[in-house]
């Protein structure tokens, strides 16, 4: 009994190579990518991501796990640009006999207003979008050529869907006075968006989050607050919000939402897929600088003191003079 048990194990393991050869891996470095990839590929490929939903691709540091993850890939997407620095070196180390394909190709790369060096953010404009879409399904009919027409239409559907998104974004942004659309964003991810969509963008940091933030970048910043009067300054997801916070408090003005830049949101939130990024993102950016953020969002955002008393010192308030009375019978009794 004992060795077919050790048969069964043997012959699961032997299996176990062969079970995942059945579908081709592709690995993408950012949840972005990963995200159109699933609507093209379908359920016929593998879909991994490097860098978690959420982390910052700026700062990360590949692991182990990556580098196996790397080695068993078919398909890699790269955004190049700058965007991945890590990404070059984990690819020779790991060996990989995997396709690399830069997912901007084709695309007009804006330089970078702090750095001698690319904007890598080119994702920002839906229009781009559509050319990342295109590289990807390109990357994945070579790999699996034999189902061209499968991921052809799924491409073609999912290109409609982009081009539905980039002139929802269009008409949206026409409501903002043309006088307030200047969006201040915790990092210099915003130049394509602003640029196709017709918005000033300032912000603390520059393209990449991996730099000090200067005390005259501060105050520049600021400076442009106030002459700008602009309703709402915008955190980001995948940065620390305290700084902007901080400079939304000291300047009178609120927090309009927390905006997507270097990754989707987790699953179920209204980021949750690269369309949905942009259109959340549009969604906060026209309601913060129209100054018609909704009552939740202005109540989280309250940067002036309540005149009111806050809950818990009501009920501290309540328990004090319940003690005091029941110390007061007890010393008449």
């Amino acid at each position: 009994m004992k060795n077919y048990t050790l048969y069964i194990i043997t012959f699961l393991l032997l299996a176990a190579p062969q079970i995942k050869a059945e579908k081709p891996t592709i690995v993408a470095t950012a949840s972005m990518f990963s995200d159109m990839a699933k609507n093209i590929a379908g359920d016929k490929m593998n879909i991994e991501l490097i860098v978690p939903i959420g982390g910052d691709p700026h700062l990360y540091k590949p692991t182990p796990k990556d580098a196996k993850m790397v080695v068993n890939a078919d398909l890699i997407l790269k955004n190049g640009l700058t965007f991945e620095g890590w990404l070059d070196e984990l690819i020779e180390n790991s060996g990989t006999k995997a396709s690399v394909i830069l997912t901007t190709q084709g695309i007009n790369p804006i330089k970078s207003l702090t750095y001698d060096s690319p904007d890598p953010h080119a994702w920002m404009n839906a229009q781009n979008g559509l050319k990342y879409a295109e590289n990807i399904k390109n990357g994945i009919v070579a790999l699996d050529p034999a189902n061209k027409d499968f991921y052809e239409k799924n491409y073609n559907t999912y290109s409609a869907e982009i081009k539905q998104l980039d002139e929802y974004i269009l008409t949206q942004i026409s409501k903002i006075p043309e006088a307030q659309r200047i969006l201040v964003t915790s990092h210099d991810a915003f130049q394509y968006y602003g640029k196709r969509y017709g918005i000033q963008l300032e912000s603390v940091l520059g393209t990449s989050t991996d730099a000090d933030v200067q005390t005259q970048d501060i105050l520049q910043l600021i400076e442009i607050i106030r002459q700008s009067k602009v309703a709402a300054i915008f955190t980001e997801t995948t940065i620390n919000p305290k700084q902007m916070e901080q400079i939304a408090k000291d300047n009178g003005v609120v927090v309009g939402g927390s905006l997507y830049a270097d990754s989707i949101g987790k699953p179920g939130s209204d980021g949750d897929s690269y369309i949905n990024m942009l259109k959340a993102n549009t969604d906060k950016i026209v309601a913060g600088l129209t100054g018609k953020l909704s009552n939740a969002t202005e109540a989280n955002n309250d940067n002036t003191p309540s005149s009111g008393f806050p809950l818990s010192a009501i009920l501290i308030g309540l328990l004090l003079v319940g003690a005091m009375l029941f110390m007061f019978r007890k010393m008449n009794r």
